[in-house]
């Protein structure tokens, strides 16, 4: 990664503070609109020689739960849409031998399979980017997807942690139950964690999972924070994935220009978010600029 120097630096801070209040950090719309001129590979630059597990990347929850209504629906953009936004790892929940992507019991209308495809075409029109997976089956993952993953040299299924310059142009899968492909995975949440009663008990649960996070980081593990969650009990629709969002998602924004402006220099891992807005997204990759 090239150095800007502080000036750029304080540049940057400064920008940010400025247009805190006008950030798009939130989003339900169905249509991504970029900025002019916005790059989309925001990899390209960054050090061959770091670990992926070194970098702060920005990632989404339930990534393809577009569908089912307020409490299954969890993001609105297409995974075309958040690979363009910045989107660099997705949490995808299979079913069934044709590995249907689901949301609980609600077919999401893609499969692994178109998931997967749809990854690629990305990385082969951007090459200098990598995309981490990690997939749950709720029953046993089929072998005959884990040979063929294994088989193929666009993915990374090591369990080694590798540099940039080892995965740029590939999928990189992350490790989660009875998938046991790829990066070996350490999550912050505890059980019951994406259970929200409380807004403020939410935000004070993700403060010490980040926190949690800057020390783990780095280690021989991918590190997962969640700043998703629903309503409990579910029918409490006021606190749908949705409705937390809105009010979680400035919340980490602002947490995140904090963390900036002190000059951190650890990463947070991977922040799987719901509904996350362009400018939040951006607001995580500048951790690695």
């Amino acid at each position: 990664m090239k150095n800007t120097g502080v000036p750029g630096k304080i540049l940057c801070i400064l920008m940010l503070i400025l247009h805190r209040s006008s950030q798009q950090v939130f989003n339900d719309e169905k249509t991504l609109i970029l900025p002019k001129n916005y790059q989309i590979g925001w990899m390209a630059n960054l050090n061959d020689e770091k670990l992926v597990t070194e970098l702060t990347i920005p990632g989404t929850h339930d990534s393809l739960a577009l569908h089912g209504g307020p409490a299954a629906e969890c993001q609105a953009w297409s995974l075309e849409d958040q690979l363009n936004a910045g989107i660099r790892y997705f949490d995808l929940r299979v079913s069934g031998d044709n590995l249907k992507v689901v949301h609980g019991p609600i077919s999401q209308h893609i499969t692994f399979d178109q998931v997967l495809n749809g990854i690629n075409n990305f990385l082969s029109l951007h090459p200098t980017e990598t995309v981490l997976v990690r997939v749950k089956h709720n029953k046993v993952f089929p072998n005959h997807v884990i040979t063929k993953l294994e088989q193929n040299t666009n993915s990374w299924v090591k369990n080694t942690i590798p540099k940039i310059k080892e995965v740029r142009g590939k999928i990189v899968f992350v490790q989660k139950k009875t998938f046991t492909l790829g990066l070996p995975l350490y999550e912050t949440d505890k059980k019951g964690d994406y259970k929200v009663k409380n807004i403020e008990k939410k935000e004070e649960t993700i403060f010490a999972h980040l926190n949690e996070a800057l020390e783990k980081c780095k280690h021989e593990t991918a590190v997962l924070n969640y700043s998703s969650g629903t309503g409990w009990p579910l029918l409490k629709l006021d606190k749908t994935p949705k409705n937390v969002a809105k009010k979680i998602n400035p919340w980490l924004y602002n947490y995140l220009i904090g963390a900036f402006e002190k000059n951190l220099k650890s990463c947070f891992g991977i922040i799987a978010m719901d509904f996350p807005g362009f400018d939040l997204i951006q607001m995580v990759i500048n951790f690695n600029k």
